[in-house]
């Protein structure tokens, strides 16, 4: 079976690439950047950076761009998608999606509309179960933005042990999503098995918002061809 995936650059959409490729044969990452940063739909931080990602684990990307406006970025969605259909001749959308019935709902409802299938590998599966996953396939994953309180600390932090640790005590204060699925925070995927050559990042720089928010900056990625 031929497949996409919608790829975020992100923990999720990584892991569901992790069982994408075990599954099927996947043609093409599909990326959307948005002009708006609050979109409902799409990842957006460091979002560019996906070219980079896309280079280092060696499959082609279809990169859109969407002003990001609520359902009518859904519109710029499906056009990507069928981009990917007309040239690859896909059969299936992987997606990463956690818990989110609103995004969930409308990829599969694109999905049906253009008769392919929709996906969802990691859909409802137990958050730390799943961040243990990620430790235990030898994921890099850093986080580069947090969104919500009590967050400010793991700005910048990789994924280990100590920072699973870490998302407890915040999920029992705070009841903030252990998997970031409420928008408490991003993260970005540095290295996975599938990468034939792992990202350094070489220099960034934190912005602090005024809500209180951080955005850690990758100003510079590079391969690691060592």
């Amino acid at each position: 079976m031929k497949s996409a995936i919608l790829f975020s650059g992100g923990k999720d959409s990584s892991l569901a690439l992790y069982y994408a490729l075990k599954e099927s044969k996947v043609e093409c990452l599909i990326s959307l950047i948005s002009e708006n940063k609050e979109s409902y739909m799409f990842h957006t931080p460091n979002i560019h950076l996906v070219e980079k990602q896309a280079e280092a684990i060696g499959i082609p990307l279809l990169l859109s761009k969407t002003k990001g406006k609520k359902e009518e970025e859904l519109i710029d969605l499906k056009q990507a998608i069928k981009q990917a259909i007309t040239k690859y001749q896909i059969e299936a959308l992987y997606t990463g999606a956690l818990a989110s019935e609103y995004q969930a709902s409308r990829i599969n409802t694109i999905c049906k509309e253009l008769n392919i299938k929709c996906i969802n590998p990691l859909w409802h599966k137990d958050e730390f179960k799943l961040l243990e996953e990620l430790l235990t396939l030898n994921f890099e994953v850093i986080i580069m933005g947090v969104f919500a309180e009590g967050m400010e600390n793991i700005i910048g932090k990789k994924l280990d042990k100590n920072l699973i640790n870490e998302l407890k005590i915040l999920n029992k204060t705070y009841k903030i999503h252990p998997g970031g699925e409420g928008g408490e925070y991003e993260s970005f995927t540095l290295n996975a098995p599938y990468f034939k050559h792992k990202l350094t990042i070489k220099k960034s720089h934190i912005i602090d918002n005024k809500d209180n928010s951080k955005i850690l900056v990758l100003d510079e990625l590079v391969q690691d061809k060592s």
